[in-house]
Formats: C-alpha cells, sequence, structure tokens
C-alpha cells in the first residue's frame, strides 16, 4: 500500500510554538544513516524499500547509499536499492534475493524497509515463509512515537510483536532524541538483530523484526553523514568460527544442537541411529526435500541407496536419483520393503512419501542441521540429528544386494510409461480453441530447457508437482520455490528477486495461472528500478486443477458438481495477454506442444510471460493413466 502523507504531528502549533531543533541533524535522520551503516558493515548489500512517510528518513539514507561512488556522499555505504510500491510484492522480492545470495553459497540478509500502519502487515506473508524456510531477512518497519500510540493518530497502529513467534527477534526501538551514547546503542541492537537473522549464536535463521520510531521532522538538514564507526558494533561469531578464524556475522556454519557425548558418539558412529534388523544391510532410502543440499546425493551414493529427490532439493540428478519415485512407493517389491529412510530437508509434496515416514515398522533417520524444530509430520522420527553420522558419510552401512537396481530400473521404467502416455495422446487436449498441452507434458519441457546453469522457480500446486513426477537431469539446474509453507502468494516477487540476484543464470518461473494472478502485482516495475532478465510459464488451466487431483475432485461425490467449480475450480477468465500489456510486460500465447519448446528456449532480455493454455477437465482421469501405466511397466519390469 502506498501510504498518506501526515502532517505534522502537532498540527496546532505555529512554528514560533515549536520546540527549537536539536543543533546538527534531526535526530532522526542521524539514526536512519547509523543504521544504514550499520546494517552494511554487518553483511547486508540489498534492501527493498516500499515508499512512505513516516520512514523517509531511512528512504533519503537509502537513496545516497546507492549513488554511484563518484556521488555518493563520505561516510554514506554501498548499498543496493529496489524500491516497490506494495509491500508484501518488497517482502517477498526481498525473500527471492536471500534465496538467490543462499544458493550462490553466500547466505546474507536482506533488509526490508515499509512506513508505519497496514504497510508493516503487508509483510506477513513473507515473513511467515522466511520464518518456515529459515530466510535471513530484516523488517525494519517505520513507527509513530510512544506517545502517539493508542492516541487515534493517523496510520498508528501496535506494530510491536505484530508477527508474533515468526521472527527470531522483535525489539521496539524508541524514537532517537539526539542523546549521548544513542548511536552505540542503535549499532549495538543492529548487532543483534543481524546475529538472530543469520542464526549465529543459535543455529536458527530467519527473520529478524526492528521497529523504529521516528519523530518529526524527517526531512535531512544537510547532506553531511556522520563519520562510520564501529563503536557498539560487536562482532558476534559463529559456533564453531574461533577454531577456523572466522569473524563476522554470517556464516554457513551450523552450531551442533546434541550434547558434547553424543557428538562423540555420533563422530565414531556408536550412536543407535542406524539400528540392525535381522541379518543383512537394511532396505534403505534417502528422502531429500526442500533445501535437502549436496549431503543428501553424497549419503545416497555412499551407500547405495536409492534417492528419492524433490525438485528443490538441490539433488534431482545422478544415477541414484529415482524418476516418479512417488508412483513406485506403494509396489510391495520397492516402498513396501523399505526398513529404513535418512530425511534431509523437508519434504512436503507427496502423499505417498507422507505414508512411507509414518510406517511403524520403518526407521526414520531425520538430519536437521538447523532450527529449533526438524520436519516430521507424521510425528514418526526415530532419530534426530544435527548432521549425517560418519558411518553413513563413509558408506559403511550398505544396501541388500540387488536394492539400487530395482528401483533404478522401475525409475526409468516408469518415466518412459509416463513418456508413453504423453506422447500417445496424453499431452495434448482438444478444446475449442485448438489442442491444449497437459500439465505434466509442460513440466516436462520446462524441465528439458533448463541446464544445469539456468535457476528455476516453481510455484506451489500442480506445477511442483508435475515437476517432480516428470523431471530428469544428469545434473539439474538451481530449483527454487517457496516451500517453507507451500503458498501461492509472492511467487512473481520472488522470482523477480532471484532473478536480480542471480544476474548470471538464466531465471525461468513456472508457475499456476492462480498463482500468477495472485501476484501479478508483481510484475510491476518503476521506471528508475533495475530490469529483471525472466520468464514466467504459466499453466493456464482457468482456475485450480489441482483440486481435480484431491477427493474434492472425485467424481463420485454427489455434491461435486454443485460446488466443485464455484469453492475449488474457481474459473476466472482472465485476459493474460491484455494483463501483460497493461504491465508493459512482453507476452507469448502457446497453444500447442511445437510451439512449445521454441517459445521456451527464447526468453530474450527482460521480464516476458509465456502463457500455455492448460487442460483442467481431464486432469484427473490423465493422472489415472498415468498411475496404471506406469503399475504395469513396473510389474513387467521387476517380474
Amino acid at each position: 500500500m502506498m501510504a498518506d502523507v501526515t502532517p505534522p504531528e502537532h498540527p496546532s502549533e505555529s512554528p514560533s510554538e515549536r520546540p527549537a531543533e536539536p543543533a546538527g541533524e534531526h535526530p532522526a535522520v542521524q539514526a536512519a544513516r547509523v543504521l544504514v551503516q550499520a546494517v552494511a558493515a554487518l553483511g547486508v548489500e540489498d534492501v527493498v524499500l516500499a515508499p512512505g512517510s513516516r520512514s523517509a528518513p531511512l528512504a533519503y539514507a537509502l537513496a545516497d547509499a546507492a549513488r554511484p561512488d563518484e556521488t555518493r556522499p563520505a561516510g554514506a555505504p554501498s548499498l543496493r536499492l529496489h524500491v516497490r510500491v506494495d509491500e508484501r510484492d518488497a517482502g517477498f522480492l526481498a525473500l527471492g534475493l536471500a534465496k538467490a545470495a543462499q544458493a550462490e553459497g553466500s547466505p546474507r540478509p536482506v533488509a526490508v524497509v515499509t512506513t508505519s500502519g497496514t504497510a508493516v502487515a503487508n509483510l506477513h506473508p513473507a515473513v511467515l515463509e522466511a520464518h518456515h524456510s529459515g530466510i535471513p531477512l530484516v523488517l525494519l518497519t517505520a513507527d509513530r512515537p510512544h506517545e502517539l500510540r493508542g492516541t487515534g493518530a493517523n496510520q498508528t497502529t501496535q506494530q510491536v510483536g505484530i508477527f508474533g513467534a515468526a521472527v527470531r527477534l522483535a525489539v521496539d526501538v524508541p524514537a532517537p532524541t539526539g542523546r549521548a551514547e544513542e548511536d552505540r546503542d542503535l549499532r549495538r541492537t543492529l548487532a543483534r538483530a543481524l546475529a538472530a537473522a543469520t542464526g549465529a549464536r543459535t543455529g536458527d535463521p530467519g527473520p529478524v523484526h526492528l521497529d523504529l520510531a521516528y519523530r518529526d521532522p524527517l526531512v535531512p538538514l544537510t547532506p553531511v553523514w556522520p563519520a562510520p564507526s564501529r563503536v557498539g558494533l560487536s562482532h558476534v561469531l559463529p559456533r564453531g568460527a574461533v577454531d577456523t578464524g572466522t569473524r563476522g556475522v554470517s556464516s554457513s556454519a551450523q552450531p551442533s544442537m546434541l550434547p558434547s557425548a553424543q557428538l562423540t558418539a555420533q563422530a565414531t558412529g556408536s550412536l543407535p541411529v542406524v539400528r540392525t534388523r535381522g541379518r543383512g544391510a537394511v532396505p534403505t532410502v534417502v528422502v531429500a526435500g526442500d533445501g535437502a543440499g549436496p549431503d543428501a546425493r553424497t549419503l545416497a551414493e555412499a551407500n547405495g541407496w536409492p534417492l528419492l529427490a524433490e525438485p528443490s532439493s538441490g539433488v534431482r540428478g545422478g544415477p541414484h536419483a529415482i524418476g516418479a519415485y512417488r508412483l513406485l512407493l506403494d509396489d510391495a517389491r520397492l516402498g513396501g520393503r523399505v526398513g529404513r529412510v535418512v530425511v534431509l530437508g523437508r519434504p512436503t509434496l507427496s502423499r505417498p512419501v507422507q505414508r512411507l515416514l509414518a510406517r511403524e515398522d520403518v526407521e526414520v533417520l531425520v538430519v536437521a542441521p538447523q532450527g529449533a524444530d526438524w520436519p516430521d509430520a507424521p510425528r514418526n522420527a526415530t532419530d534426530v540429528l544435527t548432521e549425517v553420522p560418519a558411518r553413513l558419510r563413509l558408506g559403511r552401512v550398505g544396501a541388500p544386494a540387488g536394492w539400487l537396481a530395482g528401483w533404478q530400473a522401475a525409475g526409468t521404467a516408469a518415466l518412459a510409461a509416463i513418456d508413453e502416455v504423453l506422447e500417445a495422446g496424453g499431452d495434448v487436449r482438444p478444446s475449442r480453441t485448438g489442442t491444449r498441452v497437459t500439465g505434466p507434458a509442460l513440466a516436462r519441457a520446462v524441465a528439458a530447457v533448463s541446464t544445469p546453469q539456468d535457476a528455476l522457480v516453481v510455484g506451489s500446486s500442480n506445477p511442483v508437482r508435475d515437476l517432480d513426477l516428470v523431471a530428469r537431469w544428469d545434473a539439474p539446474p538451481l530449483v527454487l520455490a517457496n516451500r517453507g509453507l507451500a503458498g501461492i502468494d509472492g511467487t512473481v516477487a520472488t522470482a523477480t528477486g532471484v532473478a536480480l540476484g542471480l544476474p548470471h543464470r538464466r531465471v525461468r518461473a513456472y508457475l499456476g495461472d492462480l498463482t500468477f494472478l495472485h501476484d501479478a502485482g508483481g510484475l510491476l516495475r518503476g521506471s528508475l528500478e533495475a530490469q529483471a532478465d525472466l520468464q514466467i510459464v504459466v499453466a493456464h488451466d482457468d482456475g485450480g486443477s489441482i483440486f481435480a487431483t484431491l477427493e474434492h475432485g472425485d467424481p463420485d461425490r454427489p455434491e461435486r458438481a454443485e460446488v466443485f467449480e464455484r469453492v475449488f475450480g474457481t474459473p476466472h477468465g482472465v485476459d493474460l495477454a491484455a494483463l501483460c500489456a497493461a504491465y508493459g510486460v512482453r507476452h507469448v500465447h502457446v497453444g500447442d506442444v511445437d510451439g512449445l519448446l521454441p517459445a521456451l528456449a527464447a526468453p530474450g532480455v527482460g521480464t516476458s510471460v509465456v502463457e500455455v493454455r492448460v487442460d483442467r477437465a481431464g486432469r484427473r482421469a490423465l493422472n489415472a493413466q498415468i498411475v496404471a501405466a506406469v503399475a504395469a511397466a513396473v510389474d513387467t519390469t521387476l517380474s
């Protein structure tokens, strides 16, 4: 929301009746400049700003910091500034920038600045996603001074604590007055906040909130900045940094949450985390959820285990990654034989995987390097560790003879069966406007054009599940998704942040039409803002096709015909070409398979949208056809 401009806080006073201005700079402006210096010194490189009046001191300071070297005032640090008029999109843009930095192996926090009032509340969806996915965001929200709270003053509400348990730290910073030691105190608060955001001391990174009260005047008196200072700016060393000589707030080092005796036992492989079930090696699979990272692939390959990897795990590739794995878990010769599962990352896509993790006869080992919680939706984890035990990492456990080969053969057969279904007519459906591509066929094409040098941001609902079903990569692209809460909000803005943060990669987003429309405002870019090179592929089925694959879409339910389309399918009839034209974004419409690959292969410069009309009516039947074909192919292969 764009904030209205608030009149002075004492409109009844004449200029001569107001208190005399303090010598030097206004306290609000001085504090804002000190804050910008401090966050830059603590590792922040990108700041996203949503315009407003109460946040003006920060806006002026950030504008100075974003100037080229030759015009930037002395004392002002160098920062990249991104301006967005919608706070929700500002939050998700910051989330995308932070994800990009994390993916490049240099995790660092990204700051977001808003004015007061509903502007702050609009950050909440991005804050929740950052909370659940462990992404460091620094929320700098301007507020009215304490004396105006609870008085009915314009744009004043209870901002302190507004994000509840979703932030790692919340600080109510009083309005500066110019008192002695004020700058030192602010720097110390920021050091605490950045340490909490990066998880330097806790191993639990995530968003932090500083609610910054400012009194009028809010406009600078002078362009002269204070001299940079590190007084109060503590170095917060992450756990383990003393041994490595690392300094600073940000670090990829993860602390151990286990007592030292347990850590010693774990290092030697004597913890009972790999139990013996009778004679011989236990049939084991590695489940790699969102953000699992390279340890999942290393673990699977060291021990000869199948790797069941979601697209955004970072390890969907190599000889151990099993294609269409979720369709194999109900087979008694594969999923039925599993006796142990090692879980890395956060698996959220597949009900068959969750059923596997819930089985009482399966030992579930969860490796969760960071955070107070760990992924265990079925509440069935046997052991929870902060790192992979040495004996597993070194491949000292192993697998039964033929265990991996059976999964590999079944996965290959499953993918071939899916191809046959799609190429025999399952890839297109007739409609009044011609043939439409099906969801799995579109996902297969998106996967095919995505190289290891590319980045792919995938939306929730069907796109990420279709990709999970059909993707096959020897070396995967960088795949990112908002799987912390798996919402559809802010995905266009997130992808834009990723594209701005990874200018050396070709970045593509793959979304459903409702996800795209929910964040159409993410297309809005001010004419003075940097342009992101981003291709957005929209699977347009005029509604929510994922519900057709769930129990709500069961054609045998008597109430389906009456209520399904209105409250689940939600057809909307939006003209995406006209919407893109309004935002000045290039648009290409694809209606058949022949036009799909050429459109995807040449994204061009800037932001563009490839709209692919996708069949929704036949979605449930197509899924059933694929399941039957895979079952038959696997049965033949394993017989």
